[in-house]
């Protein structure tokens, strides 16, 4: 027997239940979910606008571009900036994603008492390879949101960074593209120089 389709009112009641089933978690639901151990620490998931968002596994490339950058951060000399690998980061009661790599202003305690929040960013990288949709797509949007300065995205598929400067609501309004020869350096931090071959090559 063939299904016979719902008529517009099912469907749009069928929308309302949908929406009043979903459940937007807070920080405070997704850390307690956590501890009740609903998550494991094998498990790669974000907070993100209320759910919790599986993350690809981290492939090799990825992992091995995470390492060199804070290397190569370490090797730039950078003065009065803490970095931070794949730690949370506090944007709202409902997001707290995990970026790649973070520099940070300075605090003597490490920010021991609190994670690190929006205010706290100098620069943001996310390196990019099965996640470049949801990376551009959500997190950036999000990242703007919130007003960080400066985002650049490691696009491991066309093998370029993917710059962001100037936050304006939801996007940015100085977006361009660094290429395997060009140096890049950081508008936050300057004492961060990047030679994109050095990545990407």
């Amino acid at each position: 027997m063939e299904a016979v389709a719902p008529s517009r009112p099912d469907r749009l009641l069928n929308r309302q239940i949908l929406d009043r089933q979903r459940h937007r978690l807070c920080r405070a639901d997704y850390h307690r979910m956590a501890d009740a151990g609903i998550f494991s620490e094998d498990d790669h998931i974000e907070l993100i606008a209320g759910e919790s968002v599986d993350r690809p596994p981290i492939g090799d490339e990825h992992a091995r571009l995470t390492t060199q950058l804070n290397h190569l951060v370490y090797r730039s000399g950078v003065k009065d900036a803490l970095v931070s690998v794949q730690s949370p980061l506090v944007l709202d009661d409902h997001s707290e994603p995990e970026p790649d790599l973070m520099l940070l202003r300075f605090r003597a305690d490490y920010y021991k008492h609190a994670k690190p929040r929006a205010e706290d960013v100098l620069l943001l990288i996310e390196v990019a390879d099965s996640s470049l949709s949801d990376d551009r797509s959500v997190k950036r949007p999000l990242y703007a949101q919130h007003g960080i300065a400066e985002v650049w995205i490691l696009n491991l598929q066309d093998r370029v960074v993917e710059v962001h400067r100037d936050p304006d609501g939801q996007d940015y309004r100085d977006t361009w593209v660094a290429r395997p020869g060009d140096l890049l350096q950081s508008q936050q931090v300057p004492d961060f120089t990047l030679c994109v071959s050095d990545l990407l090559a």
